[in-house]
């Protein structure tokens, strides 16, 4: 039986928690998002095509925005969720009178509302160096969608199966951070070695840089129909993993 108090109170908790330190949540990743603007404007020639009629910079900044989202929405939850474990008030969640699905629900709403809010400040920051066209706002919405959901919902598996901080961090940083950097965002992956190019269809975090940059531009390296297949089976199994610890509750009640 669903309890849709129980999950708004939850999701608007977890929305006002990181809210109240948006200068840190929001602002900060727009801003180093800039710097990798500023340096590759300077050093790389804006008239590189990197897509038919694309350059080099327009390029460049879908990559940045579904990157940041996707950092920012993976910290959203399992910060949340692991302090919560250590604070030992993650208790007062498992006894409310909410399911696995709506808690579930809740930490990954929260995630995407902040990697939405971080790609928006991205894309208007980016306005300062290039206009960037949204020419599919639907599919705009679903990549957004699907990363976002995704990057939180592994967010809380690392949450609940992390004894320390130190296993979210290197969670995040020889996993998230890796796959993002390599998902084509700084470059087309046509232009890397035949082994890497072909490695680089194994990771999922491709398709959705690459579905999202089609949203924006029109134009991708594959088709959008696979990149939305990708996305969707990635956000199941991401789901489904967190939804099955959840379930579990190793880690979560003792």
């Amino acid at each position: 039986m669903s309890n849709f108090y129980g999950f708004y109170t939850l999701l608007a908790r977890e929305i006002w928690r990181f809210l109240k330190v948006s200068i840190q949540t929001i602002l900060t990743p727009v801003i180093t998002v800039l710097l990798y603007l500023l340096i590759f404007s300077s050093v790389i020639s804006k008239s590189r095509q990197m897509l038919p009629g694309v350059d080099y910079l327009t390029f460049l900044i879908p990559g940045l925005m579904v990157m940041a989202m996707l950092q920012n929405a993976f910290a959203n939850s399992s910060s949340s969720l692991f302090q919560s474990r250590l604070n030992g008030n993650v208790i007062f969640v498992l006894l409310a009178p909410i399911s696995d699905f709506e808690i579930y629900a809740a930490f990954v709403g929260a995630a995407v509302v902040r990697g939405a809010l971080v790609g928006i400040g991205v894309w208007l920051a980016a306005l300062i160096f290039s206009m960037v066209p949204i020419k599919h706002p639907l599919y705009v919405f679903i990549f957004t969608i699907f990363s976002t959901s995704s990057l939180g919902a592994l967010g809380l598996v690392s949450a609940i199966i992390a004894d320390k901080w130190d296993h979210i961090s290197a969670f995040q940083n020889f996993i998230i951070v890796p796959f993002s950097f390599l998902s084509g965002v700084f470059f087309s992956i046509r232009d890397l070695p035949p082994f890497w190019e072909k490695a680089s269809y194994f990771n999922p975090f491709f398709y959705f840089v690459d579905g999202f940059r089609y949203s924006c531009l029109g134009v991708s390296e594959m088709t959008v129909g696979v990149s939305l297949k990708v996305s969707l089976l990635f956000f199941l199994l991401s789901s489904a993993w967190a939804l099955a610890l959840l379930w579990r509750g190793s880690n979560l009640r003792g």
